[in-house]
């Protein structure tokens, strides 16, 4: 039988709100059916055809972007925080020469879980990686967004001097990778009006690399059971042909939160039992009234104006307020607290955040994988990091590239 798809799901899909699919709903532009069974207003597969955006559902990758590397392929990693995407790569099959990371704690999950890596606890700035040219084939980095004073209509390197972004570009201009990929936040693409990112791309082609045109990736079609989105900025050398490289394609199906903390496709067990943060009895009070996949709108309205506050006579929907995950969709951007007033993300079952595991497991990290310092660190840790079944898929089209440099 033919999938159908919720109003949900394809906003996702589409990166527009549900708002907007209601308004072509009623334009005509994209009718929703009604489900003879449930009255659920969807949509059929079929009438996903007409955006090309969505190719992908009518010919998807039915495993994973699996590709074996023609020889060792040699990587560093700037702002490496937990693992997430150094994990990744080293299962797409990539050797990590050297990953640097100023977080102390940080750097001992890293230390902890692969004593092997050389992992270098250092501001940046402080690092030169000059000894490397020659060896690295990568270089990866999620560096901080940061404002650059735009001199000029094109940005040289020395612009970007005091910016996290300038010792990037620094570490590809010392070691001359054939390939780097900057990685960020949706909102790196209009920040300052569009100018930094604009700014980088300048930088990254003074220094001998074309930059591909830096794209947003919903992190869901990748493996994640998780509505993050995160940016990459491909740069390749210039002396190599950028048509190579192939951004990887999209996974058959999208993962839920069940798939997450569930025996099943993506992990053998149940999520193990972990530590993990908790409600006041006052906050607690209130989500428990919250039914799964519900937030504050669903609470009576005299508790919905007493915990909104003035929040509750101000515009926009405020849906991460009083949020209560559900086990039939993706969770919610995690973020680094798991109990923050305004993006909250309540287990759908249990009146409480989810667990450092559970953290984990959202984000994709190997059950096995440690993570040092308090609790509250480790939720730091793991909310900044980047999903680790995306950074394989990342890691996949990595080797492709190279591979068609290499031919064995």
């Amino acid at each position: 039988m033919e999938k159908n798809y919720s109003i949900s799901e394809v906003a996702d899909l589409l990166s527009v709100s549900k708002e907007t699919l209601r308004r072509w709903d009623r334009s005509g532009k994209l009718s929703a059916v009604r489900e003879p069974m449930s009255n659920y207003r969807v949509y059929q597969k079929d009438q996903l055809k007409i955006f090309s955006a969505l190719d992908f559902l009518f010919n998807p990758v039915e495993n994973e972007n699996f590709i074996s590397p023609n020889r060792d392929f040699n990587s560093i990693e700037l702002f490496a925080g937990a693992g997430g995407l150094a994990i990744g790569l080293e299962q797409a099959g990539v050797n990590c020469l050297a990953l640097n990371e100023v977080d102390h704690f940080a750097c001992e999950t890293l230390r902890i879980n692969r004593p092997e890596w050389n992992v270098i606890e250092d501001d940046v700035k402080n690092v030169s990686f000059s000894n490397y040219k020659g060896i690295v084939d990568i270089v990866t980095g999620g560096f901080p967004c940061q404002a650059f004073s735009y001199a000029g209509k094109k940005l040289g390197l020395n612009d970007a001097r005091g910016t996290l972004f300038y010792e990037f570009a620094r570490v590809v201009n010392e070691t001359k990778p054939a390939i780097c990929i900057g990685e960020n936040v949706r909102g790196l693409l209009n920040h300052e009006d569009g100018r930094t990112i604009e700014g980088m791309v300048s930088i990254l082609d003074e220094i001998g690399y074309n930059v591909i045109t830096p794209r947003i990736f919903k992190t869901i079609f990748y493996k994640v059971p998780q509505k993050r989105e995160r940016l990459l900025i491909v740069g390749i050398r210039k002396d190599l042909d950028v048509n190579l490289f192939e951004f990887p394609k999209p996974y058959k199906r999208i993962y839920t939160l069940t798939d997450a903390l569930k025996k099943g496709e993506l992990f053998p067990v149940d999520v193990p039992v972990s530590p993990g943060s908790k409600y006041p009895k006052n906050k607690k009070e209130v989500l428990d009234l919250v039914p799964e996949g519900g937030y504050w709108r669903d609470l009576p309205l005299s508790l919905q104006k007493e915990y909104m506050g003035g929040s509750f006579f101000l515009g926009g929907g405020k849906t991460g307020m009083a949020r209560r995950m559900s086990w039939s969709e993706p969770s919610l951007t995690l973020t680094c607290s798991p109990a923050q007033k305004q993006t909250e993300r309540c287990h759908p079952d249990e009146t409480r955040p989810f667990t450092v595991r559970e953290y984990a497991r959202i984000q994709t990290f190997p059950d096995d994988w440690a993570f040092a310092g308090s609790i509250s660190r480790q939720y730091k840790q793991i909310g900044n990091a980047v999903p680790v079944n995306f950074a394989k898929e990342v890691g996949f089209a990595i080797v492709n590239f190279l591979n068609k440099i290499y031919p064995k």
